[in-house]
Parts: C-alpha cells; structure tokens; sequence
C-alpha cells in the first residue's frame, strides 16, 4: 500500500466542527451573510452578526435558532461608513481572539445622486472598501492571537471586467453607480490580496482568503420568514436561471469554505464551479488585474491616507506568542447550500 496521504476533499454537505471558535460575519442579518452565519452557526462556533439594524439582527439570530437547534449567535452594532465608530464596535466584541472575519457587508446603489458618508467619503467605496479596511486594522490584535486565524474579503464577479482609476477612487468626475459598486468591490479584492502579502511578509499565520459568491437571486433562494419570504410564483418563474445561477443560500459556499477548509490557503480565490456564477466552490485562477502588485500598494497607501489607519499584523517584540489554538471536537455538521452575487 502507497504511504502517500491524500487530504480528504471538501465535502460542502459536511463541515468540520468549530466548538470553541468564534466567526464575526459582517453584514450578516441579511442575504448572502445571513447564509454565511447560518451555516457556521451549525458547526458548533460563536457567531456575530456585524450590522447596523439591531432589529433585523435579531430576527436572523431567531431564523438561525429555529434551523439550529443551540446555536450561539449574537448581534454587534457595527456602521462600515462611520469610520471613527469602528475601535468601539470592536472593543464591544468583548473577545480576546477572534478565529475568522467575513468582510460581507456592502452598499450598492443603482442609481444617482451620488452619495457620501459623515467623513465625506462616497458610500459605496467607503462602506464596502474603507470600513473593511479600518475593520481589519482594529481587529488585528484579535485575529493574531488566534493561530491560523482567517480574514475573509467577499468580491464580486462585477469586478471582473472592471479596472481602478487611482485618481477618482471615489468617482467624483464621472459617478456611474453600477460602474462605482464594481469599482468599490474590486478595491476589495485588490485589498485582500495586498494583505495577503503583508501578511506573509510579515511571517503571520493569519490567512488572507478570497471570495466572490458568482451569481444569485432572492427568487431562488429558500425562504427564511420573517426577512425573506418567497412566493410559489416567484419560485417557478425563475426556475430556468437556475441553470445559469443560483439562490444566496447557495453563494454562501465559498466563503464558507473559506473559514472551515484546513487546506485553504492565503492568496487563493474560491468561487462557484460553473462558469464562476453557480455550483460547488472551489479555488480558481486569479484574475490578472488582481495579480497586480503596484495598483494594489498604491491602493493601500491611498486606503491609508483616507482612513487614517494602517493594518499591520507584527507583533511587538515583547509579546509572548499566543497559546495554542483552539479546535473543534464536534461531529460535523450537515448542511444545505445553494449561492448570490455581492
């Protein structure tokens, strides 16, 4: 018999167990992050629902109570456009580690005015780029306490045929909404993988991984009452795009699998299987634009600036390095995926 050993293969129908681990999930009372905390709820981790809307929250965390019997989930206040809110909403988190974060959360407009945060910035690119930016800096200390802690950044397959203008990041010359969404989701993913080198410069064994949930529609997506309800007319009117994409239960996948998977690793992008919009995730080439090293510094640099932060993730010298990590010993749990478009 060979010696050789072969890593099982992801199996999305059975997650690993994460007792012990706690998973802050931003955005995630709603869509596509809602699927996210639902099925991490269902491995046995602490879960936190990042947003705004306490009440909504609070209907998520029953949704996900009544489908997972036990589960630990709570709501942190968290508003991605106020910038100088972000170190309390951190220190409200009450943790002295935190296992993973999923940068979900996002703003999209589909029409103008044009509009700006309390700091003046425009609310796409602030909410879904700046905040998680400033997020990721407060939760640095965190996250490195917690040995193979993970920094999840959720794309979009917009940005694919999207470029950066480095001199109108907000797009303050020519604001065409849809245009401005892909161009903020894109600064995420050139964020993420900006980190992702800092981070192993930096010889942390923090993760930076990538995601983007392909292709989805509230239509296909099972109802989860009170939030989101569907109706058997809505069901069966879009039941031929399901072969081309699918529900945000079902976009929750890869960046479910992008927590869980032990074979993960920093820098990759997960995605849907089939075409990138539907399907199994799974970890896909690079997008050349994302490969690029010198628009994503000067991003940085600019983020930088407009933040006032910096994330960094070298500890000082006199720290002791954190204890072990700890790790699930739950049986895995079943779950029932289906994915969405952020």
């Amino acid at each position: 018999m060979s010696s050789t050993h072969h890593a099982p293969q992801w199996d999305d129908r059975r997650l690993p167990g994460a007792e012990g681990k706690t998973f802050l999930v931003t955005g995630g009372n709603a869509g596509i992050g809602y699927f996210v905390a639902e099925r991490l709820a269902g491995t046995g981790a602490e879960v936190v629902l990042g947003s705004r809307d306490r009440a909504k929250s609070e209907a998520a965390i029953a949704s996900i109570g009544s489908r997972v019997p036990g589960a630990e989930v709570r709501h942190l206040p968290l508003d991605l456009a106020d910038l100088g809110s972000l170190r309390a909403s951190v220190d409200a988190l009450g943790l002295d580690r935190l296992d993973a974060v999923v940068h979900n959360a996002g703003v999209a407009l589909d029409r103008p005015p044009r509009r700006r945060t309390e700091d003046g910035h425009e609310l796409m690119f602030a909410t879904n780029h700046l905040g998680h930016f400033a997020l990721t800096h407060h939760l640095a200390p965190l996250l490195m306490a917690a040995p193979g802690s993970r920094i999840v950044t959720t794309g979009s397959f917009a940005a694919k045929t999207e470029r950066l203008d480095l001199d109108d990041l907000q797009n303050e010359h020519d604001y065409r909404p849809k245009r401005a969404y892909a161009r903020s989701k894109l600064a995420q993913m050139l964020f993420a993988m900006e980190l992702n080198r800092r981070l192993r410069d930096a010889g942390s064994t923090t993760l930076s991984v990538l995601v983007h949930p392909g292709g989805a529609l509230d239509a296909l997506t099972p109802a989860r009452p009170p939030f989101h309800v569907r109706t058997t007319g809505e069901r069966l009117s879009r039941l031929p795009l399901g072969l081309v994409v699918q529900g945000k239960d079902a976009a929750a996948r890869p960046a479910v699998r992008a927590v869980l998977d032990p074979d993960v690793h920093g820098g990759q992008l997960l995605s849907p299987r089939a075409f990138g919009l539907r399907g199994a995730p799974r970890a896909e080439p690079l997008w050349k634009h994302l490969a690029d090293p010198v628009t994503a510094a000067r991003l940085w640099t600019a983020s930088r600036d407009l933040t006032g932060v910096d994330p960094t993730f070298t500890a000082p010298a006199s720290r002791k390095p954190p204890g072990p990590g700890r790790k699930g010993t739950g049986t895995p749990a079943t779950g029932h995926g289906k994915a969405a478009s952020a």
